[in-house]
C-alpha cells in the first residue's frame, strides 16, 4: 500500500469534516452535552461508514478528528485517547468488511459503543440512565446508550451516506479528478 500526498491531503480533509460536524452540532443544538456527553449521537461518526469506500485516508482522518474535537472539549485523557482510538478500531472494521457494507457499518459501529461507554460513565456519574435502561447499572447503561447512538450515526445515516456516495454518477467524476477510492472487488 502507498500513502501519498493525496492521501495526506484526504487526510486532512476527512479530519477537518469529522471536527467541524461536531462543533457545528455542539452549536446548533446549544450544547456541547448532545455531542460530547453521556446521551451522545455524535452526527461526525457517519463519516465511518466511508472507511469502506475511501479507506485508509478516511480511517486516518476521522481518528484525528477525533482527537482534535475531543481535545477541544476536554473531558479528560481518556477521552482523547480512547475516543480515537474507538473510531480507529470502528473505521478499520468498516475497511476490512468492506465487501458487505450495512454488515460492516452495524459492526463497525459497536467499539464505539463499547469503548466509549466504557469510559463517559465516569465522567458523568451524577446522571441516573435513561428509564427504560434504569434496570442496568450506570457504566452498562451507559454503553447501550452509546452502542445505540453509535449505530444511528454509523449504521444508519453513515450507512445511506456510503450508498450516496457510491453511486457512479457521484464517485465516477470525482475518480476522474483524481480522488482515490479503495478497490471494491
Amino acid at each position: 500500500m502507498k500513502f501519498d500526498s493525496r492521501d495526506l491531503a484526504l487526510t486532512a480533509v476527512f479530519a477537518a469534516l469529522y471536527v467541524i460536524i461536531n462543533l457545528a452540532e455542539a452549536f446548533f443544538v446549544g450544547s456541547p452535552f448532545f455531542t460530547y456527553g453521556p446521551i451522545q449521537l455524535r452526527l461526525a461518526d457517519c463519516l465511518i461508514a466511508l472507511a469502506a469506500l475511501f479507506g485508509w485516508p478516511l480511517v486516518g482522518g476521522v481518528t484525528l478528528g477525533c482527537v482534535l474535537a475531543n481535545a477541544y472539549y476536554f473531558l479528560g485523557a481518556p477521552d482523547v485517547i480512547l475516543g480515537p482510538i474507538a473510531n480507529l478500531v470502528a473505521a478499520s472494521i468498516i475497511l476490512f468488511l468492506r465487501k458487505r457494507r450495512l454488515t460492516a457499518c452495524i459492526v463497525g459501529a459497536l467499539p464505539i459503543g463499547v469503548i466509549v461507554g466504557s469510559y463517559l460513565w465516569l465522567f458523568f456519574p451524577f446522571l441516573s440512565p435513561p428509564e427504560i435502561l434504569s434496570f442496568l447499572p450506570a457504566w452498562a447503561a451507559m454503553i447501550v446508550s452509546l452502542t445505540i447512538s453509535s449505530l444511528i450515526a454509523v449504521a444508519v445515516i453513515g450507512y445511506a451516506l456510503l450508498l450516496v456516495l457510491s453511486r457512479r454518477g457521484i464517485i465516477e467524476p470525482l475518480k476522474s479528478r483524481g480522488l482515490k477510492v479503495v478497490d471494491q472487488k
